[in-house]
């Protein structure tokens, strides 16, 4: 994403995440001249590594009240003004013969403290309501848990931030962040792709990198320490469940099941790991062993379901809890002035929290930053309906914010299928590469869904792949799509068994034998040597 870039601007915000889409948006609408940067794609971090479940506060409601009356809220908000990004499945906390029922009472009077609509149902209606529980559970707890698009839900965020005149850049990072004795004073910025370096005067830097918070700060000369929980989940091949299905008992491993789409996600655990691994996104075979053994408590079904692929994603908490795991820790939000924690004017950290709660996470820095600049501005993202929320096209033209908010022109009988498992059509497809024809596949993915359905890319990828040499060259796209279908196996490999194996040996038969890919990527390694 290439944007004119001016040389100062009120707010520099870094990270492209959920969080940084909402305060770019925020900022942006209160009237500030807004910079939002990423240095890899949007949504490339935790945003784009969850379970996509919008909570109703639940979860949190017996250990941590106000975090709970936070989702809540925003639940209720998300649900006015992200509707095309919501699907209101209901929520469902079951108990097991072997979970403790007091937890349950506890639970409910602890939702009904933090005004969470929470209500005790039998097993038979339980059963009657989402026919995939666990039919040995002896009752349950109906709470308003959702699904939402969490890829979705940011494009709509910094879609609204360009209309409101922010400028957007991806592949940029914050490579230095410099300062008057105290006051931060700008940022220098390097294109990933180009190797160029410009420095941007900056009123404000707001820090939204998530679990890289701590990294940014540095920049600045402060320390923040962060606690990286990462959590592993699974992406099941079909939609086993109607409603999200949570086991009411203290946060463990495997305890939630969220539909989402045509496809499910099981989740999930929680493991701290050294700040030095927070790229490691992988997943072991006993993880993924774990929560299939777990899991099945939930949903009996998922055992005879195909698991389509293993990923992880790093929880971005702030403590100095010494708990190995992490579950123990707050996920209250933790927006930091660093002027009166650590004396350094100008510069902001926003971050903990989760998803759910984005939009406030959002308005509390950008608070924050109207008071630094002496602005007062009230924030209107509460009630100001996201892009594509009703239903229809951003704007007369065909930009890739059109597709990816609203998809227009998905039943065009003109317009032929490339992913046949997410819908996704040539014209989409053709109008990224128009936009930008450096676009890469993982970029087409975040934006599309293309190769996140059942068949893992193994036709769509050619497919785009045809596309692509004719705006990048065939050398280049084949290398493209080898990375790709790499990346897309280091998520098969920890759950290749029974359909997964079959799947994953008729892909290779298709990329090896046909496209000839193995010898494209010994080129790349002997490349990469020299």
């Amino acid at each position: 994403m290439t944007e004119k870039l001016l040389s100062q601007y009120d707010v520099v915000i870094v990270g492209g995440g959920v969080t940084g889409a909402g305060v770019a948006r925020d900022c942006a609408m209160r009237g500030m001249s807004t910079l939002l940067v990423e240095s890899h794609d949007l949504t490339y971090g935790t945003t784009g590594r969850n379970h996509g479940l919008m909570h109703s506060g639940a979860r949190y409601a017996v250990t941590d009240l106000e975090n709970a009356r936070e989702c809540i809220e925003e639940n209720k908000i998300l649900c006015r003004i992200a509707r095309h990004c919501v699907e209101p499945t209901g929520g469902l906390f079951i108990s097991l013969p072997e979970d403790d029922l007091a937890y349950q009472a506890r639970l409910v009077e602890s939702c009904h403290e933090a005004g969470i609509n929470a209500e005790v149902i039998d097993a038979a209606e339980a059963r009657r309501i989402e026919p995939a529980v666990n039919p040995t559970l002896v009752s349950a707890v109906l709470v308003p848990d959702a699904s939402i698009d969490p890829f979705k839900l940011t494009m709509s965020n910094v879609l609204d931030a360009q209309l409101h005149g922010a400028t957007v850049l991806t592949y940029h990072e914050v490579v230095a962040i410099h300062r008057d004795q105290n006051t931060v004073t700008a940022v220098t910025l390097r294109d990933n792709l180009s190797g160029e370096q410009k420095r941007v005067d900056a009123g404000v830097v707001i820090n939204a990198a998530g679990i890289w918070s701590c990294l940014i700060a540095k920049l600045a000369g402060v320390e923040l320490k962060m606690l990286p929980a990462r959590g592993a989940l699974l992406l099941l091949g079909q939609r086993v469940n109607k409603m999200v299905i949570n086991r009411c008992r203290k946060p463990a491993n495997a305890d939630i099941l969220v539909p989402t789409g045509n496809v499910c996600v099981l989740g999930t655990t929680s493991r701290r790991v050294p700040i030095e691994e927070i790229e490691d996104m992988s997943v072991t075979v006993e993880e993924a062993q774990m929560l299939l053994t777990e899991g099945v408590k939930l949903a009996p079904a998922i055992a005879h379901t195909r698991v389509l692929r293993a990923y992880a994603g790093v929880r971005p908490l702030v403590a100095d809890d010494d708990d190995p795991t992490g579950r123990n820790v707050s996920r209250g939000i933790s927006c930091i002035d660093h002027s009166e924690r650590d004396g350094v004017e100008n510069f902001i950290t926003i971050t903990g929290g989760k998803m759910m709660t984005y939009r406030l996470m959002a308005q509390m820095a950008t608070d924050l930053a109207c008071k630094k600049l002496h602005l007062r501005r009230r924030c209107a993202t509460a009630t100001t309906s996201l892009p594509g929320s009703d239903n229809v096209a951003t704007s007369k033209s065909t930009t890739w914010h059109d597709f990816t908010i609203s998809k227009p022109w998905r039943h065009d009988k003109n317009n032929r299928l490339l992913c046949t498992c997410e819908g996704v059509t040539e014209r989409e497809v053709e109008t990224i590469l128009n936009e930008d024809d450096d676009v890469d596949f993982d970029a087409l993915r975040r934006r599309t869904r293309l190769g996140m359905g059942p068949c893992q890319g193994r036709i769509c990828a050619c497919r785009v792949a045809r596309k692509m040499c004719a705006r990048q060259g065939e050398d280049e796209a084949m290398k493209r799509l080898v990375n790709f279908m790499n990346e897309r196996w280091k998520g098969m490999r920890p759950v290749t068994w029974s359909d997964t194996l079959s799947e994953a040996y008729n892909t290779a038969l298709v990329y090896q034998d046909l496209c000839g890919v193995d010898q494209i990527m010994k080129t790349v390694k002997k490349e990469v040597k020299q």
